[in-house]
Parts: structure tokens; C-alpha cells; sequence
């Protein structure tokens, strides 16, 4: 059974993203040797991926290890971020955790669950100025660099080419308008009313639908430059959701709802998008890697997702992340494997070419290594637009304001919203005072 005081401290992590207030056993922050001296021993990773990513993550650390071998990695898979918030709160965490959201930057490093990699990469040698702008952006937070990008993700419209050309289309929509409008032609309905084919799902909730991930094409701004919830003084926001519900309005919720619970899930061979029940799909890069894997005769295409035309071909940019634990066991170490992960051109070029993410550095990005087809080159066009965004850091992580987004997104489709100006500005209260609750006392 867990003490009183690791129950109050995962309460606590759970609520407001920070782990400063306790922990539950002895941790140490030992930072960088002077002089760096010899990584050796054991180092511990974790990571969210499965299957065949891991397989592809276990890949590049059998490399590592090879170049390195008077280091020897354990691995564990599919530890989330909530797992790994709550052992580096008990003094248990890994000694190089990976985790799959930018967001949670801003908790981790404000709470040092993170260690500060400065120190680290000055002693090494070590530029940001190889990482592009947006990824130095959601690495860091409040001037301290606690977290390294292994690869972006980014996301871009996916469309069936033959379900495209049997209606008529010879390409994607490149605005929103276009988007209505070709997905009401090329969905089909059963005699009953019911949905045999989408052809776009725009319910929140389905499969990678966010209000981030719309947003984002929109050119919508989350928070001002003192971190205060903008969304209603954002005239974008109103916008994409009044062209969402548009069209869940047109198909009907219950009819979206009945459609989307008897289709495959996301992420195996009977995804929507890839059996050809949905023409039109907003995903990620890695979406490439699971088509050649499960659907390789599908004839498909990318583009950027079609919002306002002022922003087509900009998107929203996530990513995986790592950083070394506060209470790393061994932390030479972990630096020299997260150093590998995360700056060796090889090392990223090779994980691109497995999982089909985004490299993150300058040099892996335009590396002759990389596979490069035209669906991959629209991921990699997204990602280096200048318009394409990201969620900013704040000290709550994520679930201080996308959570309650998300919250709002699924009334309003629902029609739960009378007012859709009035239900912004509860939001941005909402965001107010969840931000708020997880400032330091």
C-alpha cells in the first residue's frame, strides 16, 4: 500500500501538472560532471511506443549501444506520461524518459521533473541552433531547456484518390469551403439514412479531431503574450467551430456518433480511412507507416489540412520529446543515449524512416538518407511553413486549457451551446483559473 504522502503527492501531479511540492523517497538532481568523464553502467529508457514502433525504438538503441558499449540500455515500453509522472515523483522514474506530447513541457520542467539540460549541453558542446525554431519553442519553457525533440509529429489531410476521382475531384480541398463541399459529394448513405461512407468525419473525438489540430488552420491562438486564455478575442476560434458544426449539423450528430462507434479503431488494419470508409481524414506523418504496413494497395494522397485560405498550408506541429529524470540513477549516460536520440543525424534518420515522423534537426531534415516520397514531403512542408503553430507551454501542461477546449468542443457539437460567443468566453474563465490553480505558492 502507498504511503499517505505518495497518495497526496500523485493527487496533487494528477490536478495541477507540478511535482515540487513532494515526493515519496529520496530523489537527487546530480547534473553534469565537470569534465564530463566516462558514461558506463546501466541507463534505464522508457517509452510510450508498441509493436512495430518499438521494435523501431529498440532498433536505434541496439545501434547506440554498439557505438557505446560500456553502456547498456534497459528498455520498457508503453509506460505513458502519467506512469512516468508518478514514478519520477516517487523517486522511481527512469533515468531518460520519452514521452509523446509537447505539453507537457511546461509542468515538467517548472516542476524539475526534468533536469535542466543546460548545463549539459554547454559542458558538450551542444547548439540549439540545430533544432528549428518551433521545436526549440516547445523544448523549453520559461528559459529552461528540460526536454530534447526526437522527432515531429504533424498533421496534414489524407485523401483517398479513387473515392476522389469517382466523384469527380482531381485533388484536395485546399479551404474549408472545399472541404464542405466535397465531402457532402462523396458521402454515401445507406437506404436507412445511415453513413456507409464518410466523406470527412468533423466530430471532435474521432480518431485525431481536436480542436488544436483544426485550429491550427485557422491560424487560432491560444494564449496571449502574458500566457492569458485567448479564444474568445481570437476571431478564428468562432470561426472553425461555426464551420464544424456546420457540418456535423449537415450529417446529423446521432448519425456521426452511430457511424464512428461501429468503424475500426484508430491505430490497427481496420482504421476508417485506410478500409476506404472515410475518404477524407485528418492525421499525422506516422499515418504513411501504417499504410504501407496494413493498407499498401490503398491509393492515397497527402496535403495540408484546408482551413482559412490565408493559412493553407501551415498545420499544427506536436511532437515526441525526452528528458533526463529528476533522480537519474545515472545521468552521464542517459545524457549520451538522449544525446544519440535526439542529435545524431543517423540515429534520427533512421528512426524517420521506421516510424515516418518528422526529424527534428536541421541536418537529419534534409539529409539524403531520408525517405522522401510526395505523402512524406507534405509532413515535411507543414512542418517548416512558418505559419504552422503549437500549443504554448504553461506550468499546467495541456489539461490547462486544451482539456477544457476539448470539453467545450464536444457540447458544442452536441448542441449544447446557445451562445457560442458567450460559451468562448467561459472558456477562456475556465482556462483562467485552471491555469491559475497551478501557479507556484
Amino acid at each position: 500500500m502507498a504511503s499517505s504522502t505518495f497518495r497526496r503527492c500523485v493527487a496533487a501531479i494528477a490536478l495541477t501538472l507540478t511535482a515540487t511540492a513532494c515526493t515519496a523517497g529520496e530523489t537527487k538532481e546530480a547534473g553534469p560532471a565537470a569534465e564530463g568523464g566516462k558514461a558506463e553502467g546501466s541507463v534505464t529508457l522508457w517509452h510510450f511506443f508498441s509493436g512495430r514502433e518499438s521494435e523501431a525504438i529498440q532498433d536505434v538503441v541496439d545501434d547506440f549501444e554498439a557505438e557505446n558499449k560500456d553502456i547498456t540500455v534497459e528498455v520498457r515500453a508503453e509506460q505513458d506520461d502519467e506512469k512516468m509522472r508518478q514514478a519520477i515523483a516517487a523517486g522511481k522514474g527512469p533515468d531518460l524518459g520519452v514521452s509523446y506530447s509537447t505539453a507537457i513541457v511546461g509542468s515538467f520542467c517548472a516542476s524539475k521533473a526534468f533536469q535542466d539540460l543546460g548545463p549539459w549541453m554547454e559542458r558538450d558542446g551542444v547548439d540549439e541552433s540545430i533544432f528549428p525554431e518551433m521545436v526549440r519553442e516547445y523544448t523549453e519553457f520559461d528559459g529552461t531547456r528540460c526536454a530534447m525533440p526526437m522527432l515531429a509529429d504533424v498533421y496534414g489531410l489524407y485523401y483517398n484518390k479513387d473515392l476522389l476521382q469517382k466523384a469527380g475531384f482531381d485533388g484536395p480541398p485546399e479551404s474549408a469551403e472545399e472541404l464542405t463541399e466535397m465531402a457532402k459529394k462523396l458521402t454515401v448513405f445507406a437506404p436507412d439514412g445511415s453513413i456507409e461512407v464518410a466523406g470527412f468525419v468533423p466530430s471532435f473525438g474521432f480518431y485525431e479531431n481536436t480542436p488544436e489540430a483544426f485550429g491550427a488552420a485557422w491560424g487560432a491562438e491560444w494564449l496571449d503574450g502574458d500566457l492569458d486564455p485567448q479564444i474568445a478575442d481570437d476571431p478564428a476560434w468562432a470561426d472553425m467551430l461555426e464551420w464544424q458544426k456546420e457540418l456535423v449539423d449537415w450529417y446529423g450528430i446521432d448519425k456521426l456518433n452511430e457511424f464512428t462507434a461501429g468503424i475500426g479503431q484508430e491505430f490497427s488494419a481496420d482504421n476508417a480511412f485506410q478500409t476506404g470508409k472515410v475518404a477524407m481524414n485528418l492525421d499525422g506523418e506516422w499515418r504513411n507507416a501504417f499504410i504501407a504496413n496494413e493498407g499498401p494497395d490503398l491509393n492515397y494522397g497527402t496535403a495540408p489540412f484546408p482551413g482559412d485560405p490565408e493559412f493553407y498550408g501551415a498545420g499544427y506541429v506536436s511532437g515526441t520529446i525526452a528528458g533526463i529524470s529528476r533522480g537519474a540513477e545515472n545521468p552521464e549516460a542517459a545524457w549520451e543515449l538522449l544525446k544519440y536520440l535526439t542529435t545524431d543525424t543517423d540515429a534520427l534518420v533512421k528512426l524517420s524512416n521506421l516510424l515516418r515522423n518528422v526529424p527534428t534537426t536541421e541536418e537529419s531534415l534534409t539529409s539524403s538518407d531520408l525517405d522522401m516520397d510526395e505523402n512524406f514531403q507534405t509532413f515535411v512542408d507543414v512542418f517548416s511553413n512558418e505559419k504552422s503553430t503549437t500549443t504554448p507551454a504553461t506550468e499546467a501542461g495541456a489539461e490547462g486549457y486544451t482539456g477544457t477546449m476539448d470539453t467545450f468542443g464536444e457540447q458544442w457539437q452536441q448542441g449544447q451551446v446557445d451562445d457560442l460567443t458567450k460559451g468562448l468566453e467561459e472558456v477562456d474563465e475556465q482556462m483562467t483559473t485552471d491555469l491559475a490553480r497551478s501557479a507556484p505558492r
